[in-house]
């Protein structure tokens, strides 16, 4: 596509005369210069993509200065949803660490103390149902992986996966009272 040179000199004249301004403008709601500098590129970008140096003066001031309104206000909404997404995560990060140092405080030394702690956990274990415990037994006691339970009992590792989960759950709830003990011992 051949450009013709009045076309050309037409742009640059557009350019120099509104650049600085419409920086400006932009600079008072976008903050930083590179953000205002990129908005107003992508803005001549786009006014020369689409040729719009033949419309009138007024209706030209009026798109630029609107096309970089619009702009600065897609990268506030972007900034905002990525603000409140990281803002999101940190309050899921905090909650976890409370609840890690509430879980810490509560924490009972005596659990230690215990006659036989490994009855009270073999205990647990018992309550698990028969083939939950052979599994549970086979991975976390027998250390064998999830695959080779599966191969020699001759069920799928997706059926292990989930008599695991099964286990956890209930052992986690058998054995609150001792949680952080068991995930020293279990992990």
């Amino acid at each position: 596509m051949q450009i013709s040179s009045q076309h050309s000199s037409q742009f640059e004249e557009i350019y120099l005369s509104h650049y600085a301004r419409m920086k400006r403008f932009a600079m008072e709601y976008v903050i930083r210069e590179e953000d205002a500098e990129n908005i107003v590129q992508d803005v001549f970008l786009e006014l020369w993509e689409q040729k719009l140096l033949l419309v009138s003066h007024t209706y030209l001031f009026a798109w630029l200065f609107t096309a970089t309104k619009n702009r600065c206000l897609d990268l506030l909404r972007h900034k905002t949803v990525v603000r409140k997404g990281a803002e999101k995560l940190m309050d899921e990060h905090n909650i976890e660490l409370q609840m890690k140092l509430q879980s810490l405080e509560a924490f009972d030394n005596k659990i230690f103390s215990e006659p036989d702690i490994e009855s009270v956990v073999q205990k647990a274990i018992d309550t698990l149902p028969k083939k939950c415990r052979e599994i549970f037994v086979m991975n976390k006691i027998e250390g064998k992986k999830q695959k080779a339970i599966a191969a020699e009992l001759n069920i799928s590792v997706h059926t292990v996966e989930s008599q695991m989960t099964i286990a956890h759950r209930k052992l986690k709830e058998a054995l609150k009272e001792y949680i952080p003990l068991l995930l020293f011992l279990l992990v």
